[in-house]
């Protein structure tokens, strides 16, 4: 088929590969335009950017599709059906209804649960056990379109946001090319969303990410691995060198109690409202992931103290 294809990150990226070697005719590629990223704040090209150049396909980054000059560029890639995945741009009514078939969205979650721009962090975030991935046709509402093809994933007690995307981004590139087929044949169907259970799955706000030690310690694991490794959940305390703000990317729930955010041996287990949490692996500020006894070699986290 002759498609568009629009998306921003790796997730993305791992359903246009897959596209391009199912030989689908890539009519335009839209992307997030550059942004500045690294040390040196230097503009890098997104994932799926980068990649659709190493292709030779037609790439565009514009910042809104609202605009009719672009609405009309994008209708005149004469295109069978358009394919979104974490694209990052509403798409206007115009938009929607330019491709012969309509546009497609490659979404991960199990719609109508965690419709909107974080589903894959507020799953883990709220403890859920299961997701998946959904092959859903794009209407004017957010990802309210009727569905077509699911894959369901569960999520493991200590998975982390990063691992469940690589995940739902393997199951999620054959499910789309698998529909594509399907659509080509006539053969596609779709059922509508059911409102039960809707809930809005908002993006992430960096002030979220601060460790909160008053709440139980499970939902605190869950708050971590959840953000892990991005932004990730972070906690501040004197730790020998003045105070720091540390990374926790994992936790274990473990026994213990104190007043809330009492550091309850030399080892890393912190007091939580309920029971206590043991930090694993962490990262500071500038310096890559390490284990907890690498980092409590050159930092102090000894019990009595108090993290704020």
């Amino acid at each position: 088929m002759r498609i568009i294809f629009m998306g921003t990150p790796d997730f993305a990226t791992a359903l246009l590969k897959e596209l391009c070697a199912r030989g689908h005719e890539v009519a335009g590629v839209y992307s997030q335009p550059p942004r500045p990223a690294g040390r040196g704040m230097s503009e890098k090209k997104s994932s799926v950017h980068q990649f659709a150049e190493s292709k030779g396909l037609l790439v565009r980054t514009p910042k809104s599709l609202r605009s009719a000059d672009e609405q009309e560029a994008f209708k005149a890639l004469d295109a069978d059906v358009a394919v979104v995945a974490a694209y990052g741009l509403l798409l206007p009514q115009p938009i929607l209804d330019a491709p012969k078939y309509g546009c497609l969205n490659l979404h991960g979650s199990l719609l109508p649960r965690w419709r909107g721009a974080a589903p894959i962090q507020r799953a883990i975030m709220a403890g859920d056990a299961e997701t998946g991935v959904e092959v859903m046709k794009m209407d004017a509402g957010l990802d309210t379109g009727p569905v077509a093809m699911t894959a369901r994933t569960p999520i493991g007690p200590d998975m982390t946001a990063g691992e469940l995307h690589d995940k739902l981004a393997e199951l999620g590139a054959p499910l789309m090319a698998d529909a594509l087929d399907l659509l080509a044949k006539g053969e596609l169907r779709f059922t509508p969303q059911r409102e039960e259970g809707a809930c809005y799955a908002a993006k992430i706000d960096k002030a979220e990410a601060r460790i909160d030690w008053r709440r139980p310690a499970r939902e605190l694991h869950d708050h971590v691995r959840g953000l892990a490794p991005f932004p990730g959940a972070f906690f501040e305390g004197d730790l020998g060198h003045g105070v720091e703000r540390v990374k926790a990317l994992r936790t274990e729930v473990e026994e213990g109690k104190a007043a809330p955010g009492t550091v309850l041996d030399n080892a890393g287990l912190v007091a939580c409202g309920e029971r206590a949490l043991r930090l694993v692996r962490v990262q500071r500020a500038g310096k890559g992931e390490m284990a907890i006894e690498e980092f409590l070699r050159g930092r102090k986290l000894v019990k009595g103290a108090v993290l704020g």
